[in-house]
């Protein structure tokens, strides 16, 4: 891997892209240390200094992690970009029930432009809404407990705090496609890799402060182990063999070849642990906006700690539910057995049709169950370990050991394709 590395930098292209991405990179993590006009930054800092401090509200722990930490800061980046990821995600579901979308996700480059563009009116659009209930909330001392972040919020105080977290959202949407277009990756999926990486240092630091060396060492060995079996679903895919039929069209002979369909185990990635964790969070933001004690009993027993049984196990089964849900609308077996007869495939053994339709959807039900499990019990880790050993900060478990594997090894993919395109070797040989 190290030869790969050297190689990397020895190509000048790829070396003006990798420094390119690590420049984006650099800008953004100082966007997530820049405090928000208003914001009292020295007693956030005191606040967070203290040992006793708790974590930001429930309804804000995802926003948190995705800003790098940026949110308890309260930087100019606090938002991160949770509002572009909520938007695509939403964009995504329109496109099963507005004719319009579906239509403009099978018109190839331009229909995803347009796409593209309906998603960034509609991220600034959730940006607005999520400061102004950010900065409210701040202001009452509901993100960090207690603490009143904006002392003498004026209303001109508030709108400036609101512009200034929806340009920050802004900004890194243009900074994650500059990355696409001129970087290494994925640009959305880097910022968000980078943001996770940044907070493993204080995490690990945390859990040696509090819960001593011998805690510290088997948490890192778990992650070792966590880290190889989700890099092992995350690659586990079944093919499916499809044969075209030859044909004549004119002179020339077409089709005759083999091929497959590669379904992935775990196809649906980290979305449906964003479901069914932003479903939990309902709870936790209706006590902030309805005051009422068997409801905020309700959410202090069961909701607030995470490591209530009820609770866990209602987030395992949501994660399992979205995990079918999202499968049923990301693959469609109707449309991929229609176009595969249109152009002469079939599956061995199969009727082309309403039989492959079929089969497709047989095989699918039954590869999403051990994917969506999995997922479940990697989501789920964080608040065994709380339940267990007390362990606050469980840096592999969730959303952020999905995201850091998995964004790590489609970029090493990136980076690979083009070592072997110039005839160098790359990592993953």
């Amino acid at each position: 891997m190290l030869s790969a590395f050297r190689n990397a930098f020895k190509i000048p292209e790829l070396r003006g892209k990798i420094l390119f991405t690590v420049a984006i990179i650099a800008i953004y993590r100082l966007g997530s240390h820049l405090p928000v006009p208003g914001v009292d930054f020295d007693a956030v800092q005191d606040f967070l200094q203290n040992p006793d401090a708790r974590d930001p509200s429930g309804a804000f722990t995802l926003i948190n992690l995705f800003s790098g930490g940026a949110l308890t800061q309260f930087a100019i980046f606090a938002l991160g970009i949770m509002p572009y990821i909520t938007s695509s995600i939403i964009m995504q579901l329109l496109g099963v029930v507005i004719p319009r979308l579906e239509q403009l996700q099978k018109e190839g480059e331009s229909g995803r432009k347009k796409i593209q563009q309906y998603t960034r009116y509609l991220t600034v659009f959730l940006a607005l809404l999520q400061s102004a209930s950010i900065v409210q909330l701040a202001h009452n001392g509901g993100i960090l407990t207690g603490l009143d972040i904006f002392p003498g919020l004026t209303p001109g105080r508030f709108a400036l705090a609101v512009l200034t977290l929806t340009a920050g959202t802004a900004l890194i949407m243009w900074l994650g496609e500059l990355i696409t277009a001129r970087g290494v990756g994925n640009g959305m999926s880097i910022i968000i890799f980078s943001a996770i990486v940044a907070t493993l240092p204080s995490e690990g630091a945390n859990i040696l402060r509090v819960n001593k060396a011998f805690i510290f060492g088997l948490v890192c060995f778990l992650g070792l182990l966590i880290i190889v079996a989700v890099i092992f679903v995350e690659q586990a895919q079944r093919r499916i063999p499809v044969q075209y039929a030859k044909r004549m069209v004119g002179r020339k002979m077409y089709g005759g070849q083999s091929t497959y369909i590669p379904l992935k185990v775990n196809q649906a990635g980290v979305i449906p642990i964003i479901f069914a964790s932003s479903l939990l969070y309902i709870p936790v933001l209706l006590v902030s906006i309805v005051n009422r004690d068997w409801l905020t009993d309700f959410v202090e027993r069961f909701v607030s700690t995470g490591s209530h049984p009820l609770y866990i196990i209602t987030y395992f089964l949501l994660i399992i539910g979205f995990a079918y849900f999202y499968n049923s609308i990301a693959f469609n077996p109707v449309d991929t057995a229609d176009n595969m007869k249109k152009y002469g495939g079939f599956i061995p053994g199969i009727r082309p049709g309403r039989q492959t339709a079929e089969h497709l959807n047989y095989i699918l039900t039954r590869i999403t169950l051990p994917g969506a499990v999995f997922l479940g019990a990697v989501a789920i880790l964080p608040f065994i370990a709380l339940a267990a050993g007390n362990v606050q900060s469980f840096p592999f478990g969730g959303t952020s050991i999905l995201i850091t594997v998995g964004v790590g090894l489609e970029t090493m993919k990136q980076i690979e394709s083009q070592l072997l395109m110039r005839n160098y070797e790359g990592f993953l040989r």
